[in-house]
């Protein structure tokens, strides 16, 4: 594929997904697949999407951990333990992101384990994409869907120092926002990229 920027994936699996009813990183993908024997779930198509892109792909997972381990160990995926995912979402994408750097790596492919693969043809636009935006100086690329902003994230040093800088408290978005012109927000056309999935009724609904 001919990368010049070295990956990591960083898949956030930490929540407790209490609207759902049951942990969002093991349903299965497509929802119609439960029956069959070659069935994934939202996190090993995540990672499964990933691994072409990425040197490493680092899940995070909380109280979840044993559950989510033999997927993500199957796989070729490494884990990542939040001690406290109590604190929330952005608690997870810092320790995700120390492990980026501890890796040696100095940009992450960010997503949610909480929404359908999107296209890797999506991908590989947005990569290209963050390569040319470094160029520019550009921090971080961000995908949207109808003025909808979504994920993956691209994230360089710069943004990963933003990020772990800010305490466990802040946001992503308020990150984001404080650091707006250095940020690229790139249309694409797939939908999956600010899909949200947090109730039975919008996992139904999916297309397959």
């Amino acid at each position: 594929m001919g990368r010049s920027v070295s990956f990591c994936g960083v898949i956030l699996g930490a929540g407790e997904s209490s609207r759902m009813g049951r942990d969002k990183a093991l349903l299965p993908w497509p929802p119609d697949s439960a029956a069959t024997a070659f069935g994934e779930t939202f996190l090993s198509a995540a990672i499964r999407l990933f691994a072409p892109f990425v040197d490493i792909v680092l899940v995070v997972a909380g109280k979840n951990a044993s559950e989510l381990a033999p997927i993500v160990y199957a796989r070729g995926a490494s884990l990542v333990v939040n001690p406290d995912p109590a604190r929330g979402q952005f608690s997870s994408l810092q320790a995700g992101l120390h492990e980026v750097l501890n890796r040696g790596r100095d940009a992450a492919m960010i997503t949610l384990v909480d929404r359908p693969p999107v296209k890797p043809e999506t991908i590989q636009f947005l990569a290209t994409e963050f390569e040319q935006a470094v160029a520019r100086s550009i921090w971080a690329v961000v995908p949207e869907y109808q003025d909808k902003h979504g994920h993956p994230i691209l994230a360089g040093r710069e943004m990963i120092e933003a990020f772990l800088r800010a305490p466990a408290t802040a946001s992503a978005r308020e990150i984001e926002h404080a650091h707006q012109d250095k940020i690229a927000y790139v249309p694409v056309n797939d939908p999956f990229v600010a899909s949200n999935i947090d109730t039975p009724e919008q996992y139904t609904a999916l297309p397959s």
